[in-house]
């Protein structure tokens, strides 16, 4: 008895799953989300394209490939070389869209595979052809200008292609071991020599301090020669005197003799 229900349980299970399907199948309706177009085909022929919103669809003939028309980012690896014949392996972030009115075409022509069929395979030809116009050392300095060059090819193949191109950047530059090892050695020589040169700066900026502070000094010597022998020299002499004397035996009086310039005390 336990038997028999069971199986009454496995056949209404079944039922159920195939009545299920059928009924998905039949919807006469297909909803497309925004920043989707809908690609409706009728017995595997394309039929007609749709934008976001509740669409009616004939149940079992007809089916719906739904593509995202928003801003999308693919982000690829490619190898090429530059112009000094240097190994390159270049990150490459694509942004880019569907153009809307296009969804039909591309669909028909590509199918839902296009990135991997038209996408992919233009960053590498983009990448390769950009590449070789640019030494390995220029790559690294000119970055900005590489990527434009990316960006104007890639925008011109994929156009071809109902794909537009918003922007591009360059993730990432990677080279062979050896010319890496290189450019470090490059830094570090630059590096050294330039803290050499403003060690050298600073030396002759201090010995020119000290011939400046020297020649302050010979040409103070010379002013105090010049008034020392001069007319008023003697009296000039006296002064200094006076300047440093600390009145140390001045009893009664203290003055200077106008014939000799000498201090008198007493």
């Amino acid at each position: 008895m336990q038997e028999g229900t069971g199986m009454k349980l496995m056949f209404w299970g079944i039922g159920a799953v195939v009545v299920l399907v059928l009924v998905v199948a039949m919807m006469p309706f297909t909803v497309i989300g925004q920043g989707q177009m809908g690609v409706i085909t009728r017995n595997g022929a394309l039929n007609r394209v749709v934008g976001a919103g509740l669409h009616a669809k004939m149940p079992i003939f007809e089916n719906v490939t739904k593509f995202d028309v928003q801003t999308q980012k693919e982000q690829v690896d490619a190898n090429a070389a530059s112009s000094d014949l240097q190994e390159v392996n270049t990150t490459v972030a694509l942004n880019y869209n569907v153009m809307p009115e296009r969804v039909g075409d591309l669909y028909s022509r590509i199918g839902v595979n296009y990135k991997t069929k038209i996408i992919d395979p233009a960053i590498q030809e983009a990448v390769k052809a950009a590449t070789a116009k640019f030494t390995a050392n220029e790559l690294l300095q000119k970055r900005p200008d590489v990527s434009a060059a990316i960006q104007s090819a890639l925008t011109q193949r994929l156009a071809l292609e109902d794909i537009q191109v918003s922007a591009v950047s360059i993730v990432n530059f990677s080279f062979s071991p050896a010319f890496t090892e290189a450019i470090e050695k490059k830094v570090t020589a630059e590096q050294t020599a330039l803290a050499a040169k403003n060690q050298l700066e600073t030396v002759k900026y201090e010995a020119e301090q000290r011939v400046a502070q020297a020649k302050g000094e010979a040409e103070a010597i010379k002013i105090q020669a010049e008034a020392i022998t001069s007319q008023g020299g003697k009296e000039y002499v006296a002064l200094k005197t006076i300047e440093k004397w600390n009145g140390a035996g001045c009893t009664t009086y203290c003055g200077l003799e106008t014939s000799t310039g000498l201090l008198i005390t007493r």
